[in-house]
Order: C-alpha cells, then sequence, then structure tokens
C-alpha cells in the first residue's frame, strides 16, 4: 500500500486496523462504506520461540466503526490462525477490535458513551 492511501486511511481508521491489515476491497453506496480487511499473516515477534505454521483463516466477522461524512462504517474482518507446532493447538492473536458484548469498535462504543453522558445531563 503506498504511502499516501496509508496517510489517508489512517485519518478515518484505527492505526491498529491499517498496520496490522491488508484492505482487499472498499464498497461505498449511499449509506454504507464497508471494508474488507483480511489480516497481515505475520506472527506476532512474541512467538519467535515458537514454530508456527500458517493454519488458514478465522470466519470473517463484521464490526461497525464511528459513522463518516453520513456514511455507516463496516468492517469484514478476516482473522489469520497458525498451528502451534510443539504443542499441535490452532493459536491466533487476540485482538480487542470488539467492545465486550457488542458488534461495534471499542471507539465508536467510547464516543456513543461520551454521547449519552452529554445527553443525561
Amino acid at each position: 500500500m503506498s504511502s499516501a492511501t496509508v496517510s489517508l486511511l489512517k485519518l478515518f481508521v484505527p492505526d491498529f486496523i491499517v498496520e496490522n491489515f491488508d484492505f482487499k476491497r472498499v464498497f461505498e453506496d449511499s449509506e454504507t462504506i464497508d471494508f474488507e480487511l483480511k489480516e497481515l499473516n505475520t506472527p506476532p515477534t512474541e512467538w519467535d520461540g515458537i514454530k508456527v505454521f500458517s493454519k488458514g483463516v478465522l470466519p470473517q466477522i463484521v464490526i461497525q466503526h464511528i459513522p463518516i461524512r453520513g456514511h455507516r462504517i463496516f468492517y469484514h474482518i478476516i482473522r489469520c490462525r497458525w498451528l502451534n507446532n510443539e504443542s499441535s493447538k490452532v493459536i491466533y492473536l487476540n485482538w480487542t477490535l470488539v467492545e465486550k458484548g457488542t458488534r461495534i469498535t471499542r471507539e465508536f462504543a467510547a464516543f456513543l458513551k461520551e454521547i449519552n453522558l452529554y445527553s443525561a445531563e
């Protein structure tokens, strides 16, 4: 991805997503923008002492993010998984993309909580 594209995306999506996912496609209509994202197939440095092999992907999840310019934003996320050769267990990164108990990003949840606090006053 070009540096200009990355700079532009950083204005609209969390840095974490820009740094750890490939943008496969973007779909836009009059009401929504859908980003199709695939996690980079790069095991994290904390697994350096473990032999891991790519084991495909987890089922796609869809989460909602903060609306942009009147459009609802959805991330269609495909995450990687690996096989730990020593334990023969499938492992994956435990990203905290989604606010617990919801299907929205943590940033969007914090935004909604803040709005709710102001409306209660």
